[in-house]
């Protein structure tokens, strides 16, 4: 009898001891009890206050101590039920979390783990230390800093540590503005691994990023609560050739599905917007109703140059198998933007790819992947954009990527990369990074401090213009990692070209190209947007030579000298480019009334045509005169001869070759032919009306007259253009010698180091 008092005893000082253990675990994770474990700490306290009131009569009655006897036999019993029962619950949990992870639903997974986690017994350590390091890394990968910074150094406090778990929880410390304690760590690392590139990048930091922060600089950044909501936000990108528009992921509660992601505890993004009202002020984010947004995710738009593509990461879903990002493309036709389709970008299906971005020029698309052949982590890779399709990829390599992460790669206009690294120190998660090309045609990183950067993750940078000012997402100060929207500026002088290239008597030409070339060895192949436009950031003091190309066109050149200004100033320049295929109307021609003689108001006009022809030495051309149907047949015909006599005469006298030009008269022979472009400032016209006599005699007066005038116009039309490029013999005068290297400085200019 004595022996099963005393085993009874030892059972419900167990019981007491699990109590405070669960009190305890509750205390260090600083969250509830799960409902079971409420449930196991009512029931022992209800049988810990019987049982005791039992022990006190054990000197009474043997009935009585035979009553005590089997009692202890039941509560022995139920405790080994509940042993197991919980050891069978730990191994559910764990195998979930297991299967969650494998698949890449970190959030799901982290659920499992620390429900195991709180139902393992404190003196199992080493599963404790285990589990504590599964839920470290799944908080991790879902920027909980807080809660992953308790796991981590619960993995520690159990004795599970290696140099990994220090240097993610060195880490997160500094993602948490905790300088000090990251540095302990950091050199922990050290310690034991002196040749761990990170750890010496972090001691670095952490040692630096006080400073860094209290120096400050110029950026002035402001939290846009217009696009924020109460979900993440992030990855903006400015659209619109007035910039008018702003695309970004948003994981709030109008994303497309119902179901919450396993892998961040929300719903998966999609991709919303906001434009600008007519007084210039953002207004409220909508969805995009077309069928660019899924029940996946998608998210980080990027646009082609000329505004027709957007390029986007997505993550399809299947509940069975890994989940890899791709990159897909979207197309606007009739303003909206269609069905993204995937872009085949390797043939490697076993990566990810993420995080598009064009350059400037168009010709290369930056992504990030973890593909093999990268330095570590994730890398910035970039790949050729051929007629729709890509070539070959390309690592970034030094001074870009490092052994920890870079993502979201970005441009400003002016060709400065942006982008977001854990590698290259900083104040703590990701910083944005500013890559300039120097002299020797490679890159030289900057950080551009604080506040544009911050403890936490600053990355996704978008720019309106030319100008240092525009958006980017973090999640500074969000105690659950989520990230927010905010707008940044560094005031600054800048001076830029804005041209505009587009046909003569007609519109805008995107495929067009532009050549610039400086004094000071600027020499630069320039994109074309979709309505004709490009810009380009100049400077100060140098002397730049622009021209227009396109085929089917002749070329248009301007020169521009740039002086030294106190304020940012926008130079406006119009190429205005002469098809080869159509008569090109010569606007401003004047002669005197009934004759051919030049007045002297045509000379800006004929300047021009001179201008041309010397820009084109291979052209030669018609140059006719045309008059109204009012005169004899005859009569018309003498004189618009003599006046294309006249124009050829000018154009000879200024340096032309007469074997270039051809005057030709027609009189009345040849009405113009209205062309799309006329029909907008004569609406009463329609595209491909002919101005013949019976046409125009139908018209009321005002537009007779107006039709005639249209009527009475000298043009020109190309005839070669090939004039001077052949000798006697037909043969190549000076043939092109093969091009060893491009030496237009387009991104694929930039050198980079690969090993």
């Amino acid at each position: 009898m004595t022996f099963s008092l005393t085993i009874l005893t030892e059972k419900l000082e167990l019981l007491v001891n699990n109590k405070h253990r669960f009190e305890r675990i509750a205390e260090d994770n600083r969250t509830p009890l799960t409902a079971n474990g409420h449930r196991l700490q009512y029931y022992r306290s209800f049988n810990v206050d019987n049982s005791m009131n039992r022990l006190r009569t054990t000197h009474i009655k043997k009935s009585h101590n035979n009553h005590v006897h089997q009692y202890g036999c039941r509560l022995f019993l139920f405790l080994l039920a509940i042993i197991l029962t919980s050891s069978c619950g730990i191994d559910r949990n764990i195998k979930k979390g297991e299967k969650f992870l494998s698949i890449g639903e970190y959030y799901d997974a982290a659920a499992q783990f620390k429900t195991a986690y709180q139902r393992t017994p404190t003196k199992n350590r080493e599963q404790r230390g285990q589990l504590a390091k599964k839920m470290a890394y799944c908080y991790d990968r879902i920027n909980s800093s807080q809660r992953a910074i308790a796991a981590y150094k619960n993995v520690v406090r159990y004795k599970q540590d290696d140099y990994q778990t220090h240097l993610k929880l060195a880490e997160n410390l500094m993602k948490n503005g905790s300088y000090g304690e990251a540095l302990k760590e950091y050199r922990l690392v050290l310690d034991s691994m002196p040749d761990n590139g990170l750890a010496a990048e972090g001691v670095s930091a952490a040692t630096v990023a006080p400073t860094i922060k209290e120096q400050g600089s110029y950026y002035k950044v402001k939290k846009m609560t217009i696009f924020n909501s109460r979900r993440q936000d992030y990855s903006p990108m400015i659209y619109g050739d007035q910039h008018n528009q702003l695309y970004f992921t948003s994981t709030r509660n109008d994303a497309k599905g119902d179901e919450i992601s396993g892998i961040t505890g929300v719903k998966p993004g999609d991709i919303f917007f906001s434009e600008k009202d007519e007084k210039g002020k953002w207004t409220t984010p909508k969805s995009i109703d077309s069928g660019l947004n899924t029940e996946a995710d998608e998210g980080t738009p990027a646009f082609s140059v000329d505004g027709r593509e957007m390029y986007i990461t997505q993550c399809l879903t299947d509940a069975t198998y890994p989940r890899y990002a791709q990159i897909a493309v979207s197309n606007r036709s009739d303003a909206a933007w269609g069905k993204a389709t995937k872009l085949e970008i390797s043939r490697d299906t076993l990566s990810s790819f993420a995080h598009p971005a064009i350059s400037p020029d168009g010709n290369w698309l930056y992504f990030v992947s973890d593909m093999p052949g990268g330095k570590g982590g994730l890398d910035i890779w970039r790949v050729r954009m051929v007629g729709g399709t890509t070539g070959g990829v390309e690592n970034l390599g030094e001074p870009i990527n490092t052994s920890g992460d870079e993502m979201f790669p970005t441009f400003r206009p002016n060709g400065d990369f942006y982008f977001s690294s854990t590698g290259h120190g900083g104040l703590g998660g990701l910083d944005i990074f500013i890559a300039k090309v120097g002299s020797d045609r490679r890159y030289h990183i900057e950080h551009p401090g604080f506040p544009l950067n911050s403890q936490g993750d600053d990355f996704g940078m978008t720019f309106e213009g030319r100008q240092n000012r525009g958006f980017f997402s973090s999640n500074r100060g969000d105690g659950r990692g989520w990230d927010h929207i905010y707008s940044f500026e560094l005031p600054e002088v800048v001076q830029t070209i804005k041209g505009w290239v587009y046909e003569m008597e007609g519109y805008e030409l995107p495929a067009a190209q532009i050549f610039m070339v400086g004094d000071d060895g600027t020499n630069r192949k320039l994109a074309v947007k979709g309505d004709g436009s490009f810009e380009q950031e100049i400077k100060p003091g140098v002397n730049y030579i622009i021209l227009a190309t396109c085929p089917g066109f002749l070329n248009h050149k301007e020169e521009l000298k740039v002086e030294p200004v106190t304020e940012s100033k926008e130079y406006v320049l119009q190429f205005p480019l002469a098809s080869i295929r159509v008569p090109v109307m010569i606007d401003n021609i004047f002669y005197d009334f009934d004759k051919a003689t030049l007045r002297p108001e045509s000379k800006a006009a004929l300047d021009d045509l001179v201008k041309l022809l010397n820009e084109n030495p291979n052209v030669t051309i018609e140059l006719s005169s045309h008059t109204d149907y009012k005169g004899s047949d005859n009569y018309n015909k003498r004189l618009s001869q003599r006046r294309a006599d006249a124009v050829v005469a000018y154009l000879i006298e200024h340096g032309i070759a007469s074997d270039r030009l051809s005057p030709v008269g027609y009189g009345e022979e040849k009405p113009k032919t209205i062309r799309r472009k006329t029909t907008e400032k004569f609406p009463w016209l329609k595209e491909n009306d002919v101005l013949t006599e019976e046409f125009i005699t139908k018209l009321n007066k005002a537009n007779q007259e107006a039709a005639n005038q249209l009527n009475r116009r000298t043009e020109f039309i190309v005839l070669r253009t090939t004039y001077g490029m052949f000798d006697e013999k037909g043969n190549l005068k000076n043939p092109p010698k093969p091009k060893v290297k491009e030496t237009l400085e387009d991104e694929g200019d930039v050198y980079f180091e690969t090993e």
